[in-house]
């Protein structure tokens, strides 16, 4: 009796995580909650009707600042939950949109995806809120979207935020080869909790793995599981090539509004397993290539994070939020 009811305790304490583990989510992430009401922008893009999710949370105590949250490739809005809250209660609005072909938003059948184009549709988005001026916070592909954004919109942003950002090397130039957009549907498809939790505990959290990380690892496999996965999987090849081709390396000096680098320094995203052996551990250097980065912006600062990885908001949000609020502060 003694055993069977230690088996029955186990198997409970396992049922959550296995359930977890099953969550089910349509292609427009349906059935995932957020952590503010969602919104609608729909607007015409490229010929075609588009529809842009957000959240747009106010503060009980308004600043006069408005913060937009651009999320990664393997996120969403809603992880910004932490750094919303820390905004809101500064003073700041925040503007969280799901980009075309990710999350809540969107996933066209064709897409001529540019880091130009997600630019354009977050300003149209923000010029429907009556958003005139921005402080624009990007994370890993938003961070490389977020410089992109600054490049193009300069007179709209106040402030740039860039967290581990993607684009700060240029892969290709180094060696890294070239994979088809057929390629990326392929291994998109393949796409499990097991493969997709392995990558975020080596790369976003320095080998660390903590129970919170669950949600947001579910909230991206848990769409590959849909009756939507297909799309799911074509929109996420379309965007990797996106990545791959359009770095922004080559054009920091023309950042001219105040600049604020966020890294984990143990951050090991752009380490290509495709690229030559010895390029490899040239790859994805975030200490050095933020350190050169700010050198060739005269607005810059930089705040390293010793001991984490590509997500230091979600891993250590206390010393995160505690830089970020500090920064916007103190441009």
């Amino acid at each position: 009796m003694i055993h069977r009811a230690l088996f029955l305790f186990v198997l409970l304490l396992a049922l959550p995580a296995a359930a977890q583990d099953a969550a089910v989510y349509g292609a427009r992430l349906e059935g995932f909650d957020y952590p503010h009401p969602v919104q609608i922008f729909r607007f015409t893009s490229q010929n075609t009707a588009m529809e842009m999710a957000y959240m747009d949370v106010k503060p009980a105590r308004p600043n006069g600042r408005t913060v937009a949250v651009l999320h990664g490739k393997n996120f969403c809005a809603a992880t910004w939950e932490g750094t919303i809250a820390a905004l809101t209660g500064a003073g700041y609005r925040v503007i969280a949109p799901d980009q075309v072909g990710f999350c809540k938003s969107s996933k066209p059948a064709h897409y001529q995806y540019s880091f130009e184009q997600l630019a354009g549709n977050t300003k149209a988005l923000l010029d429907s809120l009556g958003i005139s001026r921005v402080t624009i916070l990007g994370h890993s592909m938003g961070g490389m979207l977020a410089m992109r954004f600054a490049l193009t919109f300069p007179q709209m942003t106040q402030q740039l935020v860039s967290v581990n950002p993607l684009g700060l090397e240029d892969g290709r130039a180094k060696g890294v080869p070239w994979s088809s957009v057929d390629e990326n549907y392929r291994a998109a498809q393949n796409t499990t909790a097991d493969s997709a939790r392995e990558y975020q505990r080596t790369v976003y959290y320095a080998g660390i793995w903590k129970p919170e990380y669950e949600k947001w690892l579910q909230m991206q496999v848990g769409m590959f599981r849909g009756a939507g996965k297909d799309v799911v999987a074509w929109n996420s090849a379309l965007t990797s090539e996106m990545i791959f081709t359009q770095p922004v390396a080559h054009e920091l000096e023309r950042l001219k509004m105040p600049v604020l680098f966020l890294i984990g320094d143990k951050d090991t995203t752009g380490r290509s397993n495709r690229a030559p052996k010895d390029v490899q551990p040239t790859l994805g250097n975030f200490p050095a290539m933020s350190e050169a980065a700010k050198a060739r912006i005269p607005t810059a600062k930089l705040v390293r994070f010793a001991d984490t990885g590509h997500s230091p908001q979600i891993q250590d949000p206390a010393r995160f939020h505690a830089a970020l609020l500090d920064g916007l502060a103190h441009p």
